[in-house]
């Protein structure tokens, strides 16, 4: 199409050329800086939300991408085991990498790890036991920064943690300040009983799906499945290039932490998650007075 000159067959039409050659702007009036980048056809930007979209939260590590596969088999019918690994991100774009996206339907799904905002109308919260998030969360960034950080240092709310630390981030979204509607999913939950927390993931976005369905999906985004095709055909990312013998998918397992975090730093994360983990459900009675469950507030 752009292999064609514009206005070729026009030439009848053309307008006598003038006497003079009209001067241009002024320098000053002449933008300075890149001109702005344009938007590929067919896509809008990834500030541009509608109010029945549907926001997939987490704090990083606690089964956002994960869910990103399980959204792409459940609403649009992909296989994960042989989907091409970029396809989950292109159909559930990342609010933190991509600039762009294509709209297939409405709702969009969308991934994020904000803290909350006012335009994330309809929000799927993934909650996950921060101990194990933040062990999971350190390998990560270990594996993207090619740095090896001190655990303890990590966990402690001195440190610069993106977006914030684990309890501020369960903290901010139980408040709901924006009043969105929100369905909170335990990652736990989903590993126990897939099927019953995909039900309800339908129910809240309104869609039905037969339950041979989301068995079927389960089973084909089960980790075991996702880390073995990272292995082949990798993470679908050009942001993400691991070490080697490093994955993403790296146990997807409830309760990491007993084994991976010292004692010294879970008692770090607990003098200022503690009260967290346990409203949340994650410790029962050994950090002192017990409090109310969590109430996840809604409009």
């Amino acid at each position: 199409m752009w292999g064609v000159k514009i206005g070729a067959s026009l030439g009848r039409f053309r307008r006598p050329a003038p006497e003079t050659i009209p001067e241009g702007p002024a320098p000053e009036a002449i933008p300075k800086g890149p001109a702005p980048e344009a938007i590929p056809e067919g896509f809008v930007s990834i500030t541009q939300f509608l109010a029945e979209d549907i926001f997939v939260v987490g704090y990083p590590k606690s089964g956002n991408t994960w869910f990103q596969n399980l959204v792409s088999g459940v609403v649009y019918g992909v296989d994960p085991r042989f989907a091409p690994s970029a396809l989950a991100h292109d159909l559930v774009p990342d609010l933190a990498y991509n600039k762009y996206y294509r709209r297939y339907a409405t709702p969009m799904f969308f991934k994020s790890h904000d803290l909350p905002r006012a335009e994330f109308r309809r929000v799927v919260y993934l909650l996950r036991d921060g101990r194990d998030a933040m062990v999971s969360y350190r390998h990560y960034r270990e594996a993207v920064d090619g740095v090896d950080y001190d655990f303890l240092k990590f966990v402690s709310p001195e440190s610069q943690l993106y977006p914030c630390h684990w309890a501020e981030h369960v903290e901010a979204w139980t408040q709901n300040p924006y009043r969105a509607q929100m369905l909170v999913i335990k990652y736990e939950d989903l590993l126990r009983e897939p099927e019953r927390e995909l039900r309800r993931f339908c129910q809240f976005a309104g869609i039905y799906r037969a339950t041979g369905h989301l068995t079927a999906i389960a089973k084909a985004a089960s980790f075991r499945t996702l880390r073995d095709k990272e292995a082949r055909m990798g993470f679908g990312r050009p942001d993400h290039n691991f070490p080697p013998d490093t994955f993403f998918f790296r146990r997807g397992v409830a309760g990491s932490y007993k084994d991976e975090m010292p004692p010294e730093v879970l008692e770090r994360f607990l003098e200022h998650a503690g009260d967290t983990l346990r409203r949340c459900g994650y410790v029962t009675g050994e950090l002192g007075e017990e409090k109310p469950p969590v109430s996840w507030q809604e409009p």
